[in-house]
């Protein structure tokens, strides 16, 4: 999926839930192992965020599948990185050796972590420092045995960590990094038929498109009776969520991967943190996770500090700019996704018209699904979602559907003259 030609000589690390090794792969394709690093890496990662979860049960032998994300979110509120002795023992245990489940350790109930909560201060120092601890295992191993300088591509679930994809980039061992937006369990599939596309052909090289999932399944709301239905109007949904309505995005083909850029969105303005507190309550999720910001490509550098296209969300970056409190982490980073006029025609065209009404091209990007449910592909579930979750309308098929019972969207026609200019 690189574009990289076929035949360029790199690495590999493939580090997952199971495993965690680096591999060379020469011009004619065929793979040596480097290095096995660390086996259940992904495992390993999201195990510490039972530690401290009340919820999770201590003899569970595996972490939940969204434990990991919600640590990456945590590591980002450290404040120190170095371990206690206490600390340093609970790394040997969760690193050194076999994969074992958190009740197999002897001083468990010792541990001021266990069940703290996670709102924990001492914890959230803990989960960066344990984040840094598995990188520099790899990072170790890198310095030593991969001196070639030769292209990284990066594969499985731990590749969605948007710190650590950062932080090997940062390194300058490799020439270029490449992380797939699926490259989690998502683009099995997909690796599956480039096998075999390989192994009868010769050639691994795909054509491929972010936006390859299925089109929406078009329809009318139920009860029409409860929207003001617009023609969509750039201009005029820029007005709406630069006066803090948060709308439904529904376009094209969903994506792959599980990341939503911009297809299957819930977009909001960037500007106030209590904004973000509201679309957490809205995604019914732990109010400590940052929201990403989407990003007119030209404005990159200006906001975040990137110069480059970086249109599947696999990075972090530095907030440059202070008024963008609502997709600004506590550690100053945000997750960016940048948009130009031909990644996405659509999503272009709604930043421009933001920034011409706000000075600002950037927006708050998050996934329009149920919680842990995929993407949301038609009206019904989409009207269930608005309605369920407290949206104040969604845009869909060329209509804008604003929400009659919306306290936010009527005092928005009632701030001004606009419901004049909507007519």
């Amino acid at each position: 999926m690189s574009a990289l030609p076929q035949g360029t000589e790199c690495y590999a690390l493939i580090w997952e839930g199971e495993m965690g090794a680096f591999y060379e792969i020469d011009h004619e394709l065929n793979i040596t192992l480097i290095a096995d690093v660390l086996n259940q890496t992904g495992n390993r990662y999201g195990l510490l965020y039972g530690l401290a979860d009340p919820t999770f049960p201590k003899d569970g032998p595996y972490p939940r599948s969204s434990d990991a994300g919600k640590l990456m979110a945590l590591a980002s509120f450290s404040r120190r990185s170095t371990a206690t002795e206490k600390e340093r023992q609970l790394l040997s245990f969760l690193l050194d050796g076999p994969y074992r489940k958190l009740s197999d350790y002897e001083a468990l109930s010792d541990m001021p972590y266990l069940d703290a909560g996670l709102e924990d201060p001492e914890f959230r120092d803990f989960a960066g420092i344990y984040s840094d601890a598995i990188f520099e295992r790899f990072h170790h191993v890198a310095r030593a045995k991969l001196n070639k300088r030769l292209p990284l591509i990066i594969a499985g679930g731990c590749g969605l960590n948007c710190d650590w994809n950062t932080k090997w980039r940062e390194t300058e061992l490799f020439s270029e990094v490449f992380v797939p937006p699926v490259a989690n369990d998502s683009g099995a599939a997909i690796g599956t038929a480039i096998d075999a596309q390989f192994r009868y052909t010769g050639n691994p090289k795909i054509n491929w498109n972010v936006y390859s999932g299925l089109s929406f399944r078009s329809g009318v709301p139920s009860d029409l009776n409860s929207y003001d239905v617009y023609s969509k109007n750039n201009d005029r949904v820029a007005d709406m969520l630069a006066n803090d309505l948060i709308l439904g995005w529904a376009h094209g083909r969903y994506e792959i991967g599980p990341r939503a850029l911009g297809n299957r969105s819930i977009l909001a303005a960037p500007f106030r943190d209590e904004t973000r507190v509201r679309l957490n309550e809205i995604k019914q999720r732990e109010q400590f996770r940052p929201i990403a910001p989407v990003c007119l490509d030209e404005d990159a550098e200006k906001c975040f500090g990137c110069d480059h296209d970086s249109p599947h969300m696999l990075y972090t970056y530095h907030a440059r700019i202070g008024d963008l409190a609502a997709v600004t982490h506590v550690n100053k980073t945000a997750r960016l996704q940048t948009v130009t006029s031909t990644s996405n025609k659509e999503l272009h065209e709604l930043l421009s018209a933001f920034k011409k009404r706000t000075g600002y091209g950037v927006l708050c990007n998050t996934s329009l699904n149920f919680k842990g449910k995929g993407f949301i592909n038609n009206m019904t579930d989409l009207e269930a979602y608005s309605i369920g979750h407290g949206l104040d309308g969604f845009i869909v098929d060329g209509q804008a559907y604003l929400l009659k019972k919306s306290p936010r969207y009527q005092a928005y026609l009632t701030s001004s003259s606009r419901h004049k200019s909507l007519d």
